[in-house]
């Protein structure tokens, strides 16, 4: 009988506005270029579009983290104990500068001009945690997952629709990211990327430092 309300026209009619504003909001967040975009990418660009599906699948169990955790107090939690924001922003901001500085620093030699054609240089376990690592070394999503159900969520919002927010939030970012895998294998864009993979990773490279770098000096 639950499951029955749950997706009724009925229920759909009279949220179809939160869904709408939490989806709408989310979307263009996602969109936005940042370090979750440049993961899936660089994913890709050495393992193919199965590592980049892969790495966008572990920024969608960080977002799940993110988004179920924002539901349950997370941000408040933050909130009253400022030292573990601040641990985890330092944690975060480090992984994603000590990730900028690989790229940055690697040597590049002939070994490494074309990927070989037999197993890719990137496994998808790896890939996921990549993708997952990166979302999550973020904190301030916590925030602002926390700020948008404040002013979506209704107040008393059963179990089963604060999942569902999560569930959509989790869908749009590992659509987006799976998709954007999916365009970046295409066979021009990865040979042009084969041709210009030096200079493509180093500018990886150093706006994974600029991200590490906004992280830690606290900056929006």
């Amino acid at each position: 009988m639950t499951y029955i309300s749950f997706f009724s026209s009925d229920w759909l009619a009279g949220n179809l506005g939160v869904i709408a504003l939490v989806g709408g909001v989310w979307t263009v967040t996602v969109l936005s270029p940042g370090p979750n975009l440049l993961a899936t990418l660089h994913a890709t660009a050495r393992g193919g579009v199965r590592a980049g599906v892969a790495t966008a699948a572990g920024i969608g169990l960080g977002t799940t983290l993110w988004s179920g955790g924002s539901l349950i107090g997370l941000a408040a939690l933050f909130e009253a104990f400022t030292w573990a924001y601040t641990a985890v922003k330092i944690a975060g901001a480090a992984y994603l500068i000590v990730v900028g500085l690989r790229l940055l620093l690697q040597r590049r030699g002939k070994a490494q001009a074309a990927a070989p054609s037999g197993e890719p240089p990137v496994g998808l376990r790896r890939a996921f945690l990549f993708g997952m690592a990166t979302d999550l070394a973020n904190p301030k999503a916590a925030a602002f997952f926390a700020s948008l159900f404040a002013v979506s969520v209704p107040a008393g919002a059963s179990f089963a629709f604060q999942a569902g927010i999560c569930a959509l939030v989790v869908a749009i970012a590992v659509a987006w990211y799976a998709v954007a895998a999916l365009l970046f294998a295409r066979p021009r864009v990865a040979a042009a990327y084969a041709r210009l993979r030096g200079v493509i990773e180093r500018i990886t490279g150093a706006l994974f430092v600029a991200a590490g770098l906004r992280l830690a000096a606290g900056r929006t």
